[in-house]
């Protein structure tokens, strides 16, 4: 639960080495712990920019994430901080520092494009924090969001020629928000006051033309258009002198620029209020330990030396989440079952009128925990499960049944069977008194209560287990003609030949009754699936209309500046995600 986790400080979630990215135990674990969703929110920038400082405001702590206060690069990797979210009870914000991009102690910065990278995928807001205004150098040190195309897979399949890759890369990209510190221009344009937001979609309006020079000038701009639709500015004045700038681990906020510290708490209140819950394509919703598996998944893929992923991600977490929620599902059946039945039953349909409830409910449960499940690959294996399981219920119900009833049959007629050893049914008319004896027990048998499904089984059983010692009787009986004899043995030969049909046709009826309830089994799978695959079917739908409705936001924004052609171009790739046919409302299992 998210207010039990209460880290005293951050850990490192992802090592660099400078030669290969190591994930770390201790994070997993921790994120392991976290059930409720998780707002992620991860800050990148150059190294000395001041993102530690904004990482501990949002932690609400004076210290935490390291500084650094000499030219030397502190944060290595990502370091992660996890706490309960201050305005979203049974929510966990979760806190990524990362290492300073381009650190001149680093000889290859590759390293700095995966963590760049990574710091997307695995974020639901995403801070880039620069020094000063945004300008041309500014843009041009943001080229790693111009990679991200040549970093990042969005699906498994190489053809994506369909649809708009943007679009794949929208559905799954947080907000970004740019983070300028120690901003010291006026908030102008063209003589008018602008807002911070408004100073951001200035800096990103594109040039005309078609040189070589104005697409260099205009690909970042493109780039953060497409992939981050939406988008917000905070500008920081200096916080105090540069011998404060030393020790902001330590300083008391009444020592700092009055200012900066105003807009640090505007900037923590839409953090805390705007950041969402990390999800993913087709509103699936990030806990900790989904988010475990994506950071092992995407390091994984890196030090592997292929691209991330986001569907493959998705599916690895789909294949992990689909195989615990069966066996969540058979647990809570397997528990249900035991608490509720009292073996043995009567009937055979007392028992599967209980199965049924237990199983409708064990199916919720795969549903409320599974998703993705391709061709209902892991609804078949649930099915198959509480199948045997129903089967094995079955068998107990039986064996307890015929446990019991052999004991019961042993109480009553062992005094008998002690009788007829000791001879007392030897003689005239010792036959019919033996039949008497015996039908007064067998009446006694059958009134007794408790006894399950294999009452008459057994008793036939146990019936059959003795007819030589009956035969001895009858055949000992002087007092019986031969004619007698006869008709006693056909009587017993024909109620013996009316006991199997009954066995028979109650094999019959048990037969019938278990393949009702497999139909009744497959009619509530079909149900349930209906109804996910519909409630999935909208959401991605809805998906689709949020997508399309920030392209449009952004095409209107271009038609304004007067950019004729690259309007047109969105309204294409706007055109091609509508056509996108919509998931089907149900498949057959």
């Amino acid at each position: 639960m998210a207010s039990e986790i209460h880290m005293k400080g951050p850990v490192c979630l992802i090592k660099n080495s400078g030669e290969q990215l190591e994930v770390y135990q201790e994070a997993l674990e921790i994120l392991s712990a976290i059930q409720n969703p998780v707002v992620v929110v991860a800050i990148v920038g150059f190294y000395h920019t001041g993102k530690s400082y904004l990482m501990n405001k949002l932690a609400g702590k004076q210290k935490g994430f390291s500084l650094g206060s000499t030219v030397q690069s502190h944060t290595k990797g990502i370091w992660m901080w996890c706490m309960p979210h201050p305005q979203k009870p049974e929510h966990t914000l979760v806190l990524l520092d990362t290492e300073g991009l381009e650190d001149i102690e680093k000889g290859d910065n590759q390293n700095d494009c995966w963590i760049f990278a990574l710091a997307v995928l695995l974020s639901s807001t995403f801070i880039y924090n620069s020094i000063g205004t945004i300008n041309q150098q500014a843009m041009d040190q943001l080229h790693y969001v111009t990679e991200l195309t040549d970093l990042i897979k969005s699906k498994s399949s190489p053809d994506q020629s369909d649809v708009d890759n943007s679009a794949n890369f929208v559905g799954f990209f947080p907000i970004f928000v740019w983070t300028l510190r120690d901003f010291s221009l006026d908030l102008e344009f063209d003589g008018e006051s602008i807002t911070p937001d408004e100073y951001l979609e200035t800096s990103l309006a594109l040039r005309k033309g078609t040189d070589e020079n104005t697409k260099k000038f205009n690909m970042p701009r493109l780039c953060i258009r497409k992939f981050f639709p939406k988008r917000k500015c905070f500008i920081f004045d200096r916080p105090g002198n540069r011998r404060q700038l030393s020790k902001l681990e330590s300083i008391q906020e009444e020592q700092l620029n009055k200012e900066f510290v105003e807009q640090v708490a505007e900037f923590t209140s839409y953090i805390f209020s705007y950041s969402g819950v990390k999800t993913l394509s087709g509103g699936i919703t990030v806990n900790g330990p989904r988010l475990k598996s994506l950071v092992q998944t995407y390091v994984s893929a890196i030090c592997s030396g292929e691209l991330p992923c986001m569907e493959n991600a998705v599916l690895t977490l789909a294949q992990i989440e689909n195989s615990a929620a069966v066996q969540k599902a058979i647990t809570y059946y397997k528990e249900k079952m035991n608490q509720k039945i009292q073996m043995p039953t009567e009937t055979l349909q007392e028992l599967l009128d209980l199965h049924r409830t237990c199983e409708r409910e064990a199916i919720e449960v795969f549903m409320k925990n599974s998703f993705k499940d391709v061709d209902q690959k892991f609804q078949e294996e649930l099915g198959a499960q509480l199948e045997a399981k129903r089967d094995a219920f079955v068998k107990k119900n039986m064996d307890m049944s015929s446990a019991h009833c052999s004991d019961l049959l042993e109480g009553l007629f062992g005094h008998l069977e002690e009788e007829v050893k000791q001879g007392t049914f030897y003689k005239p008319g010792g036959y019919y008194l033996f039949l008497q004896r015996k039908q007064e027990l067998e009446k006694k048998y059958i009134q007794t209560p408790g006894k399950g499904l294999q009452a008459e089984v057994m008793l036939r059983e146990y019936f059959e287990s003795k007819e030589d010692l009956a035969d001895t009787l009858l055949k000992m009986d002087q007092s019986l003609t031969e004619k007698e004899k006869q008709i006693e043995m056909e009587r017993i030969k024909a109620e013996a030949a009316e006991a199997a049909n009954r066995a028979l046709v109650e094999m019959q009826k048990k037969h019938e009754l278990l393949m009702e309830q497999k139909e009744q089994s497959y009619q509530e799978h079909m149900k349930q699936l209906t109804e996910k695959m519909e409630q999935e079917r909208k959401e991605l739908m809805a998906e689709q209309q949020r997508i399309i409705s920030l392209k449009l936001q952004e095409q209107e924004r271009l038609l304004k500046q007067g950019f004729q052609n690259e309007s047109l171009q969105l309204r294409q790739e706007i055109e091609k995600i509508k056509n996108v046919p919509p998931p089907p409302s149900c498949t057959i299992l």
